[in-house]
């Protein structure tokens, strides 16, 4: 990737990495194309090849881009003191809602890329991937599951929960008015109401 590229006008810069997001997340990377890419960035494709040669090497900046940006909101968004389960959920949605502010399919293209099963994009992905993978599971690794009622399991309760969040966050991306604050209540809403049923006295 051409360094020069973060000397581009931050709004230039934004609209070719929303672009690809958008691209990549919807149509995953083998039907993604560059074509589809400066038209939705509204750049000429000599502008997009000069900075990064190749689709791949769209993939690759965007993959590395989205890693740093998003371990950078949960390490500020995310109370390291937080033990309760539904509380550190909340926090790191809340990470992903900032991050959506400025990149509306930031989140989507990370579920996406772990569902990616084509190989040179795989290989290229692959260090920064273990390096997201390993900051999220520091998170989670702070979470007290002693403190839910006995007979549940807390690995499992959270494995639903993302599964929730994660189907109402591509159900809703399909709504062309999808705000992200928005989906941040509906989601707090879902953990709110989980989190009375688990502690309601039997």
């Amino acid at each position: 990737m051409n360094s020069k590229f973060f000397d581009l006008k931050k709004e230039k810069q934004d609209r070719m990495i929303n672009a690809a997001l958008k691209i990549f997340a919807i149509r995953g990377y083998r039907h993604a194309s560059t074509d589809d890419i400066v038209r939705e960035a509204a750049v000429s494709k000599g502008l997009l090849f000069h900075y990064f040669e190749s689709k791949l090497g769209v993939y690759t900046f965007i993959y590395d881009y989205s890693v740093r940006y998003m371990i950078l909101e949960l390490r500020s968004t995310v109370d390291p003191g937080e033990k309760d389960l539904f509380e550190v959920m909340k926090q790191i949605e809340l990470a992903r809602v900032h991050a959506m502010r400025g990149y509306p399919y930031m989140q989507q293209f990370l579920n996406r890329s772990m569902a990616e099963d084509v190989s040179e994009a795989l290989l290229a992905i692959e260090e920064k991937r273990g390096i997201l993978e390993e900051n999220a599971g520091a998170v989670y690794g702070q979470i007290d599951y002693s403190r839910l009622p006995p007979g549940i399991d807390g690995e499992k309760l959270r494995k639903m929960l993302d599964f929730t969040v994660k189907g109402l966050m591509t159900e809703r991306f399909q709504d062309a008015s999808f705000q992200p604050d928005m989906l941040y209540e509906e989601i707090c809403g879902y953990l709110d109401m989980m989190k009375k049923i688990v502690y309601r006295p039997i």
